[in-house]
């Protein structure tokens, strides 16, 4: 598994969050909340949606599956200006990030970021970054699809 190093500006994006941690998924419930609102989003950038996790500091160093952390469905726009109702802001900072490209069932997803940090990461010479962690779900993501494909985005130093 060799990801793609890139380093992007900071990016506007809308959408909404839920407080969750990997035992209480409440991830179906809140891309649930979002699809049927997402047309109502002005100024957005292509198609792409992201599904973004905010991680508390030393969150995956010493995993507990119980432990909380925020999840948001979201797009990118070129504004703020013009939110719509029941939409929240978050601007994702600049950085560098391994990307990953995963062609598979994201119900197997689990697997694949074991595989990130338990034998990429600890190889790479890179450390996380305290910086959001996302997947990009382009026109190719299928949920539920064994031909679903997504990018896996990982901040790191």
């Amino acid at each position: 598994m060799t990801p793609t190093l890139l380093t992007i500006p900071a990016k506007m994006l809308v959408g909404k969050r839920l407080t969750m941690s990997f035992i209480n998924n409440r991830t179906p419930e809140l891309w649930k909340s979002f699809m049927p609102l997402r047309n109502t989003i002005s100024n957005v950038v292509g198609s792409n949606r992201y599904s973004l996790q905010i991680y508390p500091q030393n969150f995956l160093e010493s995993f507990n599956p119980s432990n909380e952390f925020e999840k948001w469905a979201a797009v990118e726009v070129t504004s703020f200006s013009d939110v719509a109702t029941g939409m929240e802001t978050l601007t994702l900072p600049a950085g560098l990030y391994a990307v990953f490209y995963y062609k598979g069932n994201p119900a197997n997803g689990d697997k694949v970021f074991k595989e990130i940090f338990t034998q990429w990461l600890p190889q790479s010479g890179y450390a996380l970054d305290n910086r959001p962690h996302f997947e990009v779900l382009g026109e190719k993501y299928q949920n539920g699809s064994d031909d679903s494909e997504e990018e896996i985005w990982i901040p790191i130093t």
